[in-house]
């Protein structure tokens, strides 16, 4: 073999034959993006929301276990930040349908890579790097939403920050469908009951979901043993092939735009009590429009959340300002551009232009679009 040969090859090797192109398909994997908030209390009481950084997802069901979740700068070398999971409310008497985990969820036209369901399959390589403040076992799971397929492998925590590297096997069965919607799943699990733990968990092996007791290892910890109980992660990849490459870290602003097409922050009263939304004109004495261009084209046509109280938002014209309760989306929008309505206690004369912000009043005040999967 040649010398430009063996570095050719080489080059495979390292990038998983992904030579010039990304290598993590997960989003945010280093933790840097946290649009919503860097820190929540009294987690636990069952939920399946986005809490802090952005595109993972945390799911409870059961459990009396309460916790905190926080953007930590507590990190390995090269990481500027991580997840960290403090327990502060223990559950040591399980139930049998209680749960707690985290994921990301995937758009099926992002993970075509991946050959899933056909003959070509790929092997698929997950890697990430973890720390407790005692030793425990957890378990990483990949699912196919498409297919109700699952296959899982538990992994080792210790005290200091360690790289966890697992590769799962090719799967043949079930495609995955090529659009907008979710079809493949990245979670952790930190807590289950007997109906994911009560039957024969397989590891690195691809089948159905529709034995949930095999879904998960009974040797797995339960954060929720110990209000003393921390967990943080950090730099979670997710690639094609059956080599760990070094994680590939993106700036701060490529990984804020791509967590934008999720999820996007408008306005948002803990950063200012007198944020600028956006501007428009009134097309009536009463009815105003404001149309905001995207920074990038979300996911889908976004929801508009809000929080709505009584002069949480003003509305300047004619060289005065009119507070008002709420804001809304008009039907009106698409992915890239959003339209929105007040009109409540908003007066002017139509045809002129008009702008609205967080109304000085309260910090709860917010202007956020959700496209999440």
């Amino acid at each position: 073999m040649t010398k430009a040969a063996e570095l050719a090859k080489m080059g495979e090797v390292l990038t998983n034959s992904q030579i010039g192109g990304r290598r993590n398909i997960i989003y945010n994997g280093g933790q840097q993006i946290a649009q919503r908030s860097t820190s929540v209390t009294g987690l636990g009481a069952d939920a399946n929301a986005y809490q802090t950084v952005d595109r993972w997802r945390f799911l409870t069901n059961g459990t009396a276990g309460r916790y905190t979740l926080s953007q930590s700068t507590d990190t390995p070398n090269g990481f500027s930040f991580s997840t960290k999971i403090d327990v502060t409310t223990a559950d040591t008497s399980i139930a049998a349908g209680e749960y707690f985990f985290i994921r990301q969820l995937l758009e099926g036209q992002d993970v075509q890579q991946l050959k899933k369901g056909t003959s070509d399959a790929e092997k698929v390589t997950v890697s990430f790097y973890v720390k407790g403040n005692a030793n425990a076992t957890y378990l990483v799971e990949l699912e196919d939403a498409d297919n109700g397929r699952l296959n899982s492998q538990t992994f080792n925590v210790t005290t200091s920050w360690t790289r966890v590297i697992k590769t799962f096997t090719a799967d043949t069965t079930g495609a995955l469908d090529n659009d907008t919607a979710n079809s493949f799943n990245l979670g952790f699990w930190f807590h289950a009951g007997s109906t994911f733990t009560g039957g024969t968990h397989t590891s690195n092996t691809w089948a159905s979901n529709s034995t949930t007791a095999n879904r998960v290892s009974s040797g797995i910890t339960s954060i929720f043993d110990s209000t003393d109980r921390e967990f943080y992660i950090t730099g979670i990849q997710l690639e094609v092939g059956e080599q760990a490459t070094p994680f590939e870290h993106r700036s701060f602003g490529e990984e804020l735009n791509l967590c934008r097409r999720y999820f996007t922050v408008l306005a948002d009263g803990n950063r200012s009590v007198s944020e600028a939304i956006c501007q428009g004109s009134y097309y009536t004495a009463s009815i105003l429009f404001h149309t905001v261009v995207l920074p990038v084209e979300m996911r889908a046509q976004p929801s508009m959340i809000t929080a709505n109280g009584t002069n949480y938002y003003i509305t300047f014209a004619n060289g005065g300002g009119d507070h008002h309760d709420a804001i809304a989306r008009s039907g009106n929008s698409s992915k890239s551009v959003v339209e929105i309505t007040a009109e409540t206690n908003v007066s002017a004369t139509a045809g002129h232009s008009c702008f609205t912000r967080i109304g000085g009043t309260s910090a709860d005040a917010k202007c956020m679009l959700e496209a999440e999967l």
